[in-house]
């Protein structure tokens, strides 16, 4: 593969400047429910209303009115979506429908439904919080809804928008070609001459966390990247640029990594039975999978310093015009539970729900995502969808 290859997926995510500021109007109630809003976007956020916790939540009434709707569909950028509606479908007896889509396709697709009038994406899980925030919650496209049953197992930091699940990518190799465990133990090693042309990822271009990725290291993490500069060259970092971490990107950029469209193709290229090149590759915790099923040869790279990866949030957001809202907010419940998330944990994450027990199917060597992940921050979803653009240019203009 040619290490300069740029994905041909459209690049539907690149994100605009102006974004609606009006507040949310909440519709298709629950039966004999009240629901109340918990307070408008945080300090820098775009104007849209709070999360909307259904305080004379009914689970039974919600049920009841849920199957006189008769179906739901949900998106989702992961296919385990479809095991979560068969799951739902069977408890609930409500055709279900889980499809499979990138974030870009949804935004798109949601947007043009609601300007339209015609939706039939009831609920989505959805990965880009920086759209979410900037775009779908202010143009009052979708909602944030939380039951009350639930309200007391979900923190604060996780209500605005309402996360329903974290999950990971992490740096890895292959320990067939490095019995010794992982080559590289700096995230500036991989912007070395010795590892030009051998780190692969999905292409930033396509790949709207790797860029959301890039602008949270240089918001809450600079220091960290700073210090493992200085511990990796023995001096202090010298820049021109704004942030440690766009040096680094700039670095990488310049570096020749091989580019890809999908997780697949990283991991495969990495840790595929029968490879013979040393690489270090960029992929979600989800690949791990294909150890048993493809006999991948594949570890987290532990020792990576100063974090092993990030961790990303996956939020609940329903459609303000779903012709299906009882049903919609029945499998947003649903989710919100061990029973509804676990077909999504099945190789690995952490529940929005602080009740769930995280998956037991984290990857081995990923024992501590508090101190071996990078965190998004929710509160700079905001910044992070107005410096996406600056940040794509910024790794175009490097990435020759």
């Amino acid at each position: 593969m040619n290490s300069r290859t740029r994905t041909s997926r459209p690049h539907r995510t690149l994100l605009t400047a102006g974004v609606g500021l009006a507040t949310l109007a909440v519709v298709g109630c629950a039966p004999s429910t009240t629901e109340t809003g918990t307070g408008t976007a945080g300090a820098g956020q775009a104007a849209f209303a709070g999360p909307v916790i259904d305080q004379s939540f009914d689970l039974t009434a919600l049920v009841a009115a849920a199957k006189q709707e008769g179906s739901v569909t949900v998106y989702d950028s992961t296919g385990d979506i479809v095991k979560v509606a068969e799951a739902f479908q069977a408890k609930y007896g409500i055709k279900t429908t889980g499809v499979k889509s990138d974030v870009g396709d949804t935004l798109e697709k949601m947007t043009r439904e609601a300007q339209a009038k015609n939706v039939t994406i009831d609920l989505t899980l959805y990965e880009n919080g920086p759209t979410l925030v900037g775009q779908l919650l202010p143009q009052k496209t979708v909602y944030t809804w939380i039951p009350a049953d639930l309200a007391p197992q979900i923190d604060e930091a996780n209500r605005n928008p309402l996360m329903v699940l974290s999950k990971a990518n992490v740096w890895i190799y292959n320990p067939k070609l490095f019995p010794q465990g992982c080559p590289v133990d700096n995230l500036w090693d991989l912007t070395s001459p010795e590892w030009k042309g051998k780190v692969m990822l999905q292409d930033p271009l396509g790949k709207p966390n790797i860029v959301e990725w890039f602008n949270q290291m240089g918001s809450s993490y600079d220091a960290d990247l700073r210090a493992a500069y200085q511990a990796n060259s023995g001096q202090e970092l010298s820049t021109t640029e704004p942030t440690a971490a766009r040096e680094w990107v700039k670095q990488l950029a310049k570096n020749d990594p091989v580019l890809t469209s999908a997780d697949d193709d990283v991991s495969a290229a990495v840790a595929s039975p029968n490879q013979t090149e040393p690489r270090i590759g960029l992929v979600s915790i989800a690949k791990f999978r294909d150890v048993k099923g493809k006999g991948y040869q594949m570890k987290v790279c532990d020792t990576l310093k100063p974090y092993v990866g990030y961790q990303y949030p996956k939020f609940g957001a329903i459609a303000t015009g779903s012709k299906h809202p009882n049903a919609a907010k029945l499998f947003m419940h649903f989710v919100l539970t061990a029973e509804g998330i676990t077909p999504e944990m099945g190789s690995g994450g952490i529940s929005g729900n602080k009740a769930v027990p995280p998956s037991s199917n984290n990857p081995p060597g990923l024992t501590d995502w508090s101190t071996q992940l990078m965190k998004f921050d929710s509160a700079k979803l905001l910044k992070d969808f107005q410096d996406a653009q600056a940040m794509q240019d910024h790794w175009r203009l490097n990435h020759r």
